[in-house]
C-alpha cells in the first residue's frame, strides 16, 4: 500500500537516483566512485633523490587542493597516493602493481625517473591504464608512442641541444659528460653525442656515477685531465654537487650545466656560494615571475596549502595535475580509463594560461619548452 501511495514523481526520482548509482557502480573504472577519483604515483620519498619526489608530489597536492576546494571534478574529490620508491626500479614495480592493484587507483601520474618509469612500463600497458607526466625525458618513453603514457615535459634531446648550441655559439668546443650509470644518464649521454653530432664534434671525456651514490672519485680521474671547457651533468642534485665541489677543489676553472631532472632548487642548496654560474634547463616557466596566468594560479595554490616554498619541480608538478584535471572533466560524469586517454587524445593544443600542451593519438609528447637559468651567488638564480 505504501508503495501504491508514493507520489510519481518521487518514485521516479528514486529510480532515476538508483539507476544513476547503478550506472556509476557499473561503468566506472577501479578509483572512480560516486564522491571521489584515486590517482596514484610512485616517488622517490627518501634517499639522495628524495626532494625531487617531495616537490613533484607537493606541486601535484597544491592542484588538487585547488579543485577540491572548487568542487572537485563533477562532484568528485581527487585523492592523490604516493608510494615512496627511494628512486630504486624495483621499488617502483612493486609500488606500481600495489597502486593498479590493492589501492585502486584510476590512473597514474607524476612517476619519477627513467629507469624507474621504465621498469613500470610493463605493468602500466598491461593494466591499460595511463600515466600523465613522468618525470623524465627519455626517449624510450617517447618512440615508439605509448597509447597509455602522456609525457608533459621536453625530452633530454631536447635539453642538451639547448646546452650544447648556447655554449658553441660562445666557441666553446670541449664538452665532457658526467652521467648516472643508467637509463636516465644513458638518454642524456646520448642527447650530447648527437647535439655535438650535428657540428661535428664529440665529447672530449665522459665519466659515471652510479645511482643513488655521490661516488665521484673514477668521473673526476676520467674528465678533468681531458680539461673541457664545459662539463654537462646528468645526474640529481646529491651526485652533481659532489662532482661540483670535487673538481672546483682540484682547480678546475670551467663551466658546468645540467639538465632539469637534477633538481635545481635542491642542487642550489647543496652547493650553497660553489654554485654561482651554474647553468641548469629547465622544461617550465621560470615559476618566480608572476607575468604568465599559470604562474599566478600555482603560486596561489601553493599559498592556500601552506607552502611558500616555488620552485621548478612543484610547478611541474602542478602542471602535471592541471593537465589530468582538463581530461577527467572532458571524460564524461563517469569516467573510465579508456574515455580519459581519448580525452587526452583529442587534447590539441591546449593553454593552460601562458603554458601550451599539445597531444595527439600519434604525438604523446606534450610539451617541446626548454628554458634556461643559472644559479646566483646567494642560491638564488638568474633569468
Amino acid at each position: 500500500m505504501a508503495r501504491r501511495l508514493l507520489p510519481r514523481l518521487a518514485r521516479a526520482a528514486l529510480v532515476a537516483s538508483l539507476g544513476a548509482a547503478f550506472a556509476t557502480s557499473a561503468a566506472a573504472d577501479p578509483g572512480v566512485d560516486a564522491t571521489h577519483i584515486v590517482i596514484g604515483q610512485s616517488a622517490p620519498l627518501s634517499g639522495p633523490a628524495a626532494e625531487l619526489g617531495r616537490r613533484l608530489r607537493a606541486g601535484i597536492k597544491a592542484c588538487f587542493a585547488a579543485v577540491n576546494a572548487a568542487g572537485g571534478v563533477d562532484g568528485r574529490r581527487l585523492e592523490l597516493i604516493t608510494l615512496d620508491d627511494g628512486y630504486e626500479p624495483a621499488r617502483t614495480v612493486a609500488n606500481t602493481r600495489q597502486l593498479i592493484g590493492a589501492d585502486g587507483a584510476f590512473a597514474l601520474l607524476g612517476f619519477v625517473g627513467t629507469p624507474t618509469t621504465l621498469a613500470a612500463k610493463p605493468l602500466i600497458d598491461a593494466a591499460q591504464i595511463p600515466l600523465i607526466g613522468p618525470f623524465t625525458g627519455a626517449g624510450a618513453l617517447r618512440h615508439p608512442v605509448d597509447p597509455y603514457v602522456f609525457n608533459l615535459r621536453a625530452s633530454y634531446d631536447d635539453e642538451t641541444r639547448r646546452i650544447v648550441d648556447a655554449f658553441l655559439f660562445l666557441g666553446l668546443k670541449r664538452v665532457a659528460v658526467f652521467y648516472q650509470d643508467d637509463a636516465y644518464g644513458a638518454a642524456g649521454l646520448s642527447g650530447v653525442r648527437r647535439a655535438l653530432a650535428a657540428h661535428g664534434l664529440q665529447p672530449v671525456a665522459t665519466g659515471s656515477v652510479k645511482r643513488n651514490t655521490t661516488a665521484v672519485d673514477d668521473a673526476l680521474r676520467a674528465i678533468l685531465p681531458a680539461h673541457p671547457d664545459l662539463i654537462v651533468q646528468i645526474g640529481t642534485y646529491a651526485e652533481s654537487a659532489a662532482f661540483i665541489d670535487a673538481a672546483r677543489a682540484r682547480g678546475y676553472g670551467g663551466q658546468f650545466a645540467n639538465v632539469s631532472f637534477v633538481g635545481a632548487q635542491s642542487l642550489a642548496q647543496a652547493l650553497g656560494t660553489a654554485g654561482d654560474g651554474v647553468m641548469i634547463t629547465e622544461v617550465v616557466p621560470f615559476p618566480y615571475s608572476g607575468t604568465r596566468a599559470i604562474q599566478r594560479e600555482y603560486a596561489q595554490s601553493m599559498k592556500a596549502v601552506g607552502d611558500v616554498t616555488l620552485d621548478f619541480t612543484s610547478f611541474e608538478g602542478y602542471i602535471d595535475a592541471r593537465v589530468l584535471v582538463q581530461a577527467l572533466r572532458r571524460a564524461g560524469r563517469v569516467p573510465t580509463r579508456a574515455a580519459l586517454i581519448a580525452a587526452l587524445d583529442r587534447l590539441g593544443s591546449d593553454d593552460l594560461g601562458g603554458f601550451v600542451v599539445h597531444f595527439a593519438p600519434d604525438d604523446h609528447d606534450g610539451s617541446h619548452f626548454v628554458d634556461v637559468t643559472s644559479i646566483d651567488s646567494h642560491g638564488g638564480f638568474r633569468h
